[in-house]
């Protein structure tokens, strides 16, 4: 692909917002070098580029290989290829590199090459199986494409965890909330996972969860018949649902509008969580129903989101 083919890629990002309740999601398609190809939500990807000068810094995460200007702002560039196990990796660096954005914050990712953007069904993105475990949970789901061929979805939050660390959940006041409050929440991300449950924990609320959309639904379901069933309101079973936007087999917009079409999920409020943090991302959302919508991961914002829900 060409520089000006590049440029154009992602020109008509903006109107893909229609994408929202539809199930389905458009993937930027790179390689690393190998045979492999792996994809990128086109949603937090900002532009595509050829890889600039970068300007090495001492103490740098492994992985990280230093920072660069862009347009002002001074953002890390990541080598993706250096945080998985690849069969004979290219030398040096990528020579392209995409400008994405993830949970408030712009970085670098250098990349062999960019391919192309594809549009498909969430029901056929799959949660990876034990064979790729050996990419330390870095793979988060599988997409498997016309003719066989395979490409992995990277967890990305799982990789800046790895590069930079996760962050430290200061001190969070508990909710003032019967002892009985619980909440689900849905992500496929393990480290989102941990997190929130670390969250939810100092907030004092029980917690179930899944680990993606359709599992969710298929959960939230049984648990609404099973009140149904006794004869109880299903706020006391789950006061709130907290759902990520990007999951295998069904994704959260989809989830929302099932809960929100479901009179028995009445009053129970769906907040989304997720590292797509722009405008547009809030406006898909909103459309589907969504009640409050958080960017990942600032645990004190998560928290001060769901405290008042809890205790309404």
């Amino acid at each position: 692909m060409d520089m000006s083919e590049k440029k154009n890629l992602l020109e008509s990002v903006d109107a893909r917002t229609r994408l929202a309740g539809s199930n389905k999601m458009e993937i930027l398609l790179f390689s690393l070098g190998t045979r492999e190809t792996f994809g990128i939500n086109v949603f937090k990807v900002r532009e595509v580029g050829r890889t600039p000068h970068i300007t090495k810094t001492p103490n740098m995460p492994r992985g990280v290989e230093g920072l660069i200007s862009l347009r002002g702002n001074v953002i890390p560039v990541l080598s993706l290829a250096s945080f998985l196990e690849l069969d004979n990796p290219p030398a040096g660096l990528g020579k392209t590199m995409m400008v994405a954005e993830y949970s408030k914050r712009t970085l670098g990712f250098l990349v062999h090459e960019v391919d192309r953007i594809i549009r498909v069904d969430w029901e056929r993105v799959k949660a990876p199986e034990t064979v790729l475990a050996a990419n330390q949970g870095l793979i988060t789901a599988v997409i498997e494409l016309e003719g066989g061929h395979l490409v992995s979805i990277l967890d990305v939050e799982q990789i800046l965890a790895n590069a930079f660390g996760e962050a430290i959940i200061i001190d969070i006041a508990p909710a003032r909330v019967e002892e009985e409050v619980s909440i689900f929440f849905v992500d496929d991300s393990i480290v989102a996972r941990k997190k929130i449950s670390e969250v939810l924990d100092k907030l004092g609320v029980k917690h179930k969860h899944a680990t993606n959309g359709m599992e969710a639904w298929t959960r939230l379901q049984a648990i609404a018949a099973h009140a149904q069933q006794m004869g109880k309101s299903l706020r006391d079973e789950i006061r709130l649902i907290l759902v990520d936007a990007e999951m295998p087999e069904m994704d959260g917009y989809v989830l929302t509008k099932n809960i929100k079409g479901d009179a028995r999920f009445e009053g129970v409020p769906v907040v989304m969580h997720s590292s797509l943090s722009s405008e547009a991302n809030r406006a898909m959302g909103k459309a589907v129903g969504v009640d409050s919508y958080v960017a990942k991961f600032d645990a004190e914002v998560l928290a001060d989101t769901l405290r008042p829900l809890l205790e309404r």
